[in-house]
């Protein structure tokens, strides 16, 4: 799968390697980026020539004292015009080009507005010699001011053919007009070749300087893509793990000084191994993508940042004010995916799209609080929205036990549990209908802090998977109970509970029949309860390793049948001795309604052949339901609660009464 972003940077790279500008566009490039400084300066130019040209007005009373009022006046009406025109100019924000126009024409005006009253003087020899003052017009059009080659051509050739206008009408002197018309010409050539080395010197400076800062504009375009590109995550086109860290510092930083409050969402597609794994990884990279997309228009509006964190996990930094804002979002986000409606037919747990779980966290005034535990905060977090069912929201809260400070030592004290003997296993008797006697026990895991505090199995044992402790404990239990119910004979089948996780875990049949072996205890003593879980599905490593446990001769029940969406499913492909019917459906039976679903229940599993065992029976009224549906075992404080495995002797000792 090509990468669209790529796709997106490299033409621009390539383009902009090969791109060739003629020296004309590039002219018109520079002009278009010096428009201002050109009007500016063409306004203080035209200013200061103004103010010259009425200078002159003194040389006109010395020179030409007759009609001296006269050019005087000319002058100020030519300049005084020449300024309005070029102030309005300015005004409307004309271009630079056309001012320069407006400056040629008023050279030209300025030449012509004189030189027609000063011809009127009686002061001819005066005249004569003062009409070389145009030659300055000339040299303001070709040299003073920074006019084209062919606008200070015609300018100066205007002036030009003023002055011979005037010669021939005021000189018939053929020698006088030979020698000042050949001056007025050289002055013509020499300055308009001045102007021309001017500005073709000038159109190379120019040339050189737009194609630096052209060359300089690529480089920083490039090195902007580059730097994009570093910041990107190459598949999905949003943030990578390094801008999320960077925008993190930041964010930061601004709590730490300023207090503005900012937020987490780690986001993480639910059962996305399975969607690569059915519809293959160009598809995967291809969910991927549209579920970025989905995030990035879903906060659009915000100042947010999504990013990819890892391979199926996005996630969200926003700044807020309010936890309401924050569980607004968090909604957005979720929903935004769940609207894609892509199909995942892998799913067993009621939904067939494309979903995400969400875990939040948020800065909050707490001793010690760092960078580093907000992400950990936001990630337990996602760890109990997908733990309660996927496709949740889920936002931290410190006095939530799940999410509390005490799962860290929770989590430390697993790793020292067995060898400091914290950990446990009490026994709930299960009763046989058909002989009214206990023959089995289940055995349940119990964990104490190092005061003596009991830790709930709730809490304890998901984080126990979480940190991958669950393996160890799981094999502990298993050698425990053996050694304490079957090796002593307290009950013919002790039965344990194991995790998804344990079942896929390569070896764990083999780590049980070594467990068996070395106690010598047959495998038909020994039950394995797979809880009916959204984490189950039809994997082939679970499904072999079911397989190879059974071989040992190992029963196989399930646990909590009707709490999940996959039991069907499990009941069709797997052969289990057992289905344990969940204690819910039984408390429901006191309504005819919950009576009639319970007798399907147990209809269906008895049509398929395991044992049915009910839990949950706490009163005599059902046991005698269950006695009237003729229930093989039935589990309950009506039948005994949890004991340690010498109390579960004393009991036993005394029967069945004695357990009540």
């Amino acid at each position: 799968m090509k990468h669209s972003l790529a796709q997106g940077f490299e033409p621009d790279l390539q383009t902009d390697a090969s791109r060739n500008r003629s020296d004309a566009a590039v002219r018109r490039q520079f002009f278009a980026d010096t428009d201002v400084t050109r009007r500016r300066a063409i306004r203080r130019g035209l200013w200061v020539a103004v103010l010259i040209y009425l200078l002159f007005s003194l040389t006109d009373i010395l020179l030409v004292p007759d009609v001296s009022i006269h050019t005087t006046f000319a002058r100020f009406v030519v300049g005084i015009a020449a300024l309005l025109a070029l102030e309005l100019q300015v005004r409307a924000g004309t271009r630079a080009d056309l001012m320069d126009l407006t400056c040629a024409v008023a050279l030209v005006c300025g030449y012509l507005g004189w030189l027609l009253p000063a011809m009127m003087t009686s002061y001819a020899t005066n005249m004569s010699y003062y009409m070389v003052f145009g030659a300055i017009f000339m040299m303001g059009a070709n040299l003073f001011f920074t006019f084209n080659f062919a606008l200070s051509l015609v300018a100066s050739g205007v002036v030009l053919c003023i002055y011979f206008g005037a010669l021939n009408y005021l000189h018939e002197d053929i020698y006088y007009r030979i020698a000042f018309g050949t001056f007025y010409l050289a002055c013509f050539s020499f300055t308009s070749y001045v102007n021309w080395r001017l500005n073709r010197e000038r159109a190379r400076v120019l040339l050189s300087a737009v194609e630096a800062k052209i060359r300089q504009r690529e480089a920083e375009e490039r090195g902007e893509a580059l730097l994009r590109l570093s910041n990107t995550d190459p598949m999905t086109g949003v943030a990578n793990r390094r801008a999320v860290d960077a925008q993190l510092r930041l964010l930061w930083s601004d709590w730490t000084t300023s207090k503005r409050n900012f937020a987490v969402f780690l986001i993480d597609v639910d059962f996305f191994k399975k969607y690569n794994d059915y519809y293959g990884h160009q598809e995967g990279d291809r969910c991927l993508v549209q579920v970025a997309r989905a995030l990035q228009l879903a906060v659009s509006d915000r100042d947010a940042l999504i990013g990819r964190y890892g391979g199926e996990e996005f996630i969200a930094l926003l700044r807020f004010n309010t936890r309401q804002e924050v569980d607004k979002v968090a909604e957005l986000l979720r929903r935004a995916v769940e609207d894609l409606c892509l199909a995942h037919e892998r799913r067993r747990d009621g939904t067939s799209v494309i979903t995400v779980s969400v875990g939040v966290s948020f800065t909050r005034p707490a001793p010690e609080h760092k960078l580093e535990r907000l992400i950990y905060e936001a990630d337990r977090a996602l760890y109990l929205a997908k733990e309660s069912g996927r496709n949740r929201i889920k936002l931290f809260d410190p006095d939530d036990p799940l999410t509390s400070d005490d799962t860290e030592n929770v989590a430390a004290l697993l790793d020292i549990a067995i060898q400091q003997n914290l950990v446990s296993l009490v026994y709930q008797p299960i009763r046989s209908l058909a002989n009214d006697r206990v023959q089995a026990a289940e055995a349940l895991m119990r964990l104490r802090l190092l005061d003596g505090t009991l830790v709930p199995p709730s809490i304890f044992i998901p984080i126990a998977e979480r940190i991958g402790k669950i393996t160890d404990l799981g094999l502990w239990a298993i050698r425990t109970a053996c050694q304490q119910m079957l090796q002593t004979g307290k009950v013919q089948v002790v039965s344990v509970n194991v995790s998804p996780i344990q079942l896929k875990r390569p070896g764990f049949a083999t780590s049980v029949a070594a467990i068996l072996g070395e106690l010598a205890i047959g495998g038909g003593q020994l039950a394995l309860e797979i809880t009916e879980g959204l984490e189950m599905d039809m994997d082939s490593d679970v499904l072999r390793c079911i397989s190879d446990l059974r071989m040992l001769g190992i029963k196989i029940w399930l646990d909590d049948f009707g709490t999940g969406f996959a039991g069907l499913s499990w009941l069709r492909l797997i052969e289990f001795d057992t289905v344990k019917i969940d204690k819910s459906f039984l408390h429901d039976g006191t309504s005819l309604r919950g009576k009639a679903m319970l007798k399907d229940i147990i209809g269906l599993i008895r049509n398929r052949g395991p044992k049915i065992l009910v839990e949950g029976v706490e009163t005599v009224e059902q046991l005698h339901l269950m006695q009237q549906f003729k229930i093989d075992h039935v589990q309950g404080y009506f039948v005994g609660r949890p004991v340690s495995a010498e109390a579960f002797e004393v009991s036993r000792a005394n029967g069945v009464k004695g357990m009540r």
